[in-house]
């Protein structure tokens, strides 16, 4: 495990002590015992779930209402044309 954590590293270009790769090797062997804990587990009548509490939509009904015309929303521009805002160009071509 200390030679694949090792090859992670170089892989990743980290460099790691001795001391780092011999801790990182201990808390990895620690997540596997435990999952190997966890796959001894007998499941046989458990049913998969996919959330842990009951998905539901909450939907509202669409209202209009009265909002702000063109006009008015566009008073305040900095800089607009034929009705529509205009802002400095931040991607380049």
């Amino acid at each position: 495990k200390k030679d694949e954590v090792g090859l992670a590293a170089d892989i990743s270009r980290i460099f790691l002590s001795d001391k780092e790769k011999d801790e990182i090797t201990e808390e990895l062997n620690a997540i596997m015992n435990y999952m190997e804990k966890l796959d001894e587990i007998n499941l046989d009548n458990v049913e998969p779930i996919v959330h842990m509490a009951p998905a539901k939509n909450v939907l509202r009904e669409d209202k209009v209402w009265q909002s702000l015309d063109r006009d008015e929303a566009l008073k305040n521009a900095l800089d607009k044309d034929n009705g529509f805002f205009r802002v400095p160009r931040i991607i380049e071509e």
